[in-house]
């Protein structure tokens, strides 16, 4: 079967079997790059909802520039991986300063966005803009491993060549959402669905039995441990946040107190001794927060208390408006410990995302 065959199949297959999700209803650039953003290292199940919340918030580009950091870390909270909050914001600024707030159409200048590298670049030129630019993820490369029964990722040099002939024709950001689709629901990394595949005929793996060998198997990682303890700190009603640091757990954003088994002997010295709470505090659980290469084994704390003042870069805010910060969903899990039920009908907690915790 040649490329030409294979992609009529493969869009025949699409129009009859994709799902129905909401970013694939429109081809406004701004919508599709927000929908890619968001799928990254993310469930499509936990995205819908996170999609349509985002895009009636900041439904342009020019609206999503011109809001401030801690509005975009708010819809965001819950998502995790917050740096692509952060990245994006900064993207949605250039374009609104550089391109009057109309992303570029052509594939040289989206590259030269930030957080635009070739996967998120081929498919906005391809979705949005109708671009022969093939978009290869994870999913489109063990499609096109398997195709050829030759292992590889998303910047193989015959991965690539095979997807940019696929793209050549009519309907190219049909054709990259159907290769996606493909990897995503069928050719899936344990136990595919071969029997179903639109162009299983293709498939040199699946006609050499190796299909289950490709792509080969990557040694897990092994995650570090990090020993923290969270302070919650409540007065008269209302919660201590602080601002972290860019660079660490969490970089930019709202937290909790915290201290982790770096900074002092014990792991909650630090965080009590900041606030002179040693002696007030009561440890009310611990919980176990996982993100993608790290494990939080975390000791939660309450102390309840009236200050007079603050530190520098933390911040007093009513259990009632706690959604209004861009808060971790860790805040979340320790404030299901720390509050009373009467408490928790007050406040509104981040979110949670569906997947193992990314933040």
């Amino acid at each position: 079967m040649d490329t030409t065959e294979a992609r009529s199949r493969l869009l025949d297959w699409y129009r009859r079997a994709a799902r129905d999700l909401p970013w694939r209803r429109t081809r406004d650039p701004y919508a599709v790059w927000i929908s890619e953003v968001m799928l990254q290292q993310t469930r499509v199940e936990t995205v819908v909802p996170y999609y349509h919340k985002f895009l009636e918030r900041f439904p342009t580009v020019t609206r999503l520039a011109d809001a401030e950091p801690d509005d975009v870390r708010a819809m965001w909270s819950g998502l995790g991986y917050y740096r692509r909050a952060r990245l994006m914001h900064e993207t949605a600024r250039l374009v609104r300063d550089r391109f009057s707030g109309s992303i570029p159409s052509s594939p040289e200048e989206l590259r030269e966005l930030p957080g635009f590298g070739p996967y998120t670049t081929g498919a906005v030129a391809a979705i949005a803009y109708g671009h022969a630019v093939p978009a290869i993820d994870g999913n489109v490369a063990r499609v096109l491993a398997r195709w050829t029964a030759k292992d590889g990722g998303p910047s193989s040099e015959h991965i690539v060549s095979l997807a940019t002939r696929l793209m050549v024709g009519e309907q190219p950001g049909d054709l990259a959402q159907a290769l996606i689709e493909l990897g995503a629901t069928l050719c899936l990394p344990k136990r595919p669905k071969c029997l179903l595949c639109p162009v299983s005929s293709c498939c040199q793996a699946l006609a050499r039995g190796r299909v289950d060998e490709i792509p080969a198997p990557k040694a897990a990682k092994r995650s570090k441990v990090v020993k923290l303890t969270l302070l919650v700190l409540l007065d008269r009603g209302s919660l201590i946040l602080e601002r972290r640091e860019e660079r660490g757990i969490f970089g930019g954003m709202w937290s909790l107190p915290m201290s982790s088994e770096d900074e002092a002997d014990s792991p909650a010295l630090s965080v009590l001794d900041r606030f002179g709470v040693g002696h007030v505090a009561k440890e009310v659980g611990a919980l176990r927060h996982v993100l993608t290469h790290r494990v939080l084994e975390v000791r939660a704390l309450r102390a309840d208390v009236e200050l007079t003042d603050l530190p520098p870069g933390h911040s007093m805010v009513p259990l009632r408006e706690l959604d209004r910060f861009g808060v971790p969903s860790l805040v979340g899990k320790a404030l299901r410990l720390a509050l009373t039920p009467e408490e928790l009908r007050v406040a509104k907690l981040p979110g949670r995302a569906a997947r193992k915790a990314s933040g």
